[in-house]
């Protein structure tokens, strides 16, 4: 399976063969379904968190007595019926929300996610985004040049139009893109299927180098799994 390269001009430099253990696997519902749901769940921040009565400051005296009055009987104004009282079956940070992901599993979503981006010429790989200083302007022009050659709903799209794989220590391309809303970055070394599934197209910069990454990625699952 060979695909196209491009450079930040938007103009073919060369080609190159991906391995179909990445870009050539068959969708599996069940399995891409528990993955993206565990680890949404376990990027899921516990903050929400209300009081009950027990918790809020007050209610130690009872506020009329018991008989007599001719009012209902009442033990506590902290009461979830009285104001400033507790509050009933409202969210709580004690629930703990994460999730296990084996390793095996989460690889082959991976794998997944990129076979099917593929398959729906989805994917974008460039030899280089080269920038000497950031720069919005350029990242913008990289863009529309990647537009021109079909890949139009990058421009387009107002928001997840494009993740951006970036390599190792490539800081400008990342404070580059950084200024454009429909656009996220992410080192290459922590794709996952959330993320590659969450932007309409994927790019993926200095191809050689990501493969290499996701075949170690790969073979370390194989590892995992005979051991």
């Amino acid at each position: 399976m060979n695909t196209d390269i491009y450079n930040m001009q938007g103009k073919k430099t060369g080609t190159i063969a991906l391995p179909e253990a990445l870009f050539a696997l068959p969708w599996n519902d069940a399995l891409m379904h528990q993955v993206v749901v565990s680890m949404q769940s376990n990027a899921r921040p516990d903050v929400a968190h209300t009081k009950n009565r027990g918790d809020v400051r007050g209610g130690g005296k009872k506020p009329w007595r018991q008989k007599g009055t001719g009012r209902a009987r009442v033990g506590s104004n902290r009461s979830p019926i009285w104001k400033g009282g507790g509050v009933t079956h409202g969210p709580r940070n004690e629930k703990n929300y994460l999730r296990t992901i084996p390793r095996n599993m989460r690889t082959k979503a991976l794998c997944m996610a990129l076979s099917s981006k593929i398959r729906d010429g989805e994917v974008i790989f460039i030899d280089s985004l080269a920038f000497d200083a950031p720069k919005t302007s350029i990242a913008k022009k990289t863009l529309i040049a990647l537009g021109g050659i079909g890949f139009d709903k990058i421009v387009r799209k107002r928001s997840n139009a494009a993740l951006i794989a970036l390599s190792d220590g490539n800081i400008t391309a990342k404070k580059s893109f950084g200024n454009i809303g429909n656009v996220t970055t992410i080192p290459l070394r922590d794709l996952n299927p959330v993320a590659v599934l969450s932007a309409k197209y994927l790019v993926i910069e200095n191809p050689a180098a990501g493969i290499a990454i996701l075949s170690r990625r790969l073979a370390s699952k194989k590892e995992h799994a005979t051991t």
